[in-house]
């Protein structure tokens, strides 16, 4: 993404819950050009400026999105769980688990759909239909999702964990996002 000038700075790995809270800025502007662009052209033609938007879009949910799900699955919510003084937050981590299951289904349908529209160029009526459907519903989910991660489960996280645990998850975050070699 192009810097900005007075742009809110990104967290780095220093920060992960920060970094959690950036990314969700980044998965409501995709999710909000995928919207856009089914709403405005219904699968019909796509210039070339829209083609790069809706692959950019439909790229960052398929490399991005299953690393932000794996920060908080696999290195937020199990310390979570582990501590006994966050039990508060430990029903609405079981809840956020199955929306992330939810999201990753309906993300496997779009990126089918949205993929058939690039190859394509344009997209039957039915299957630009069903896109645009799938799109509301996870706007829908995101938007109660990620209030509810960023109000109730972050604060109480950042209260809760130690300064070794902050880094430990940071770490873990780094290193999914380190190239394969």
């Amino acid at each position: 993404m192009p810097v900005q000038i007075g742009a809110h700075r990104e967290s780095g790995f220093d920060n992960p819950i920060g970094l959690l809270t950036d990314c969700h800025r980044r998965i409501e502007m995709f999710l909000g050009v995928l919207v856009k662009l089914s709403e405005q052209l219904h699968g019909g033609a796509l210039n070339p400026d829209q083609a790069a938007a809706l692959q950019r879009a439909l790229d960052y949910f398929q490399t991005s999105g299953p690393r932000h799900t794996a920060d908080e699955e696999d290195s937020l919510f199990p310390r979570m769980r582990a501590e006994g003084s966050m039990r508060t937050a430990l029903e609405k981590i079981e809840n956020l688990h199955r929306e992330h299951q939810i999201a990753d289904e309906a993300h496997a349908e779009i990126e089918t759909l949205g993929r058939q529209w690039l190859t394509g160029g344009t997209l039957p009526a039915a299957e630009s239909e069903k896109l645009a459907n799938r799109l509301r519903q996870l706007q829908d989910l995101y938007r109660e999702h990620i209030t509810m991660e960023e109000q109730e489960v972050f604060p109480v996280a950042s209260a809760h964990f130690s300064a070794s645990q902050t880094r430990q998850i940071g770490e873990e975050m780094a290193a999914r996002r380190k190239p394969l070699v």
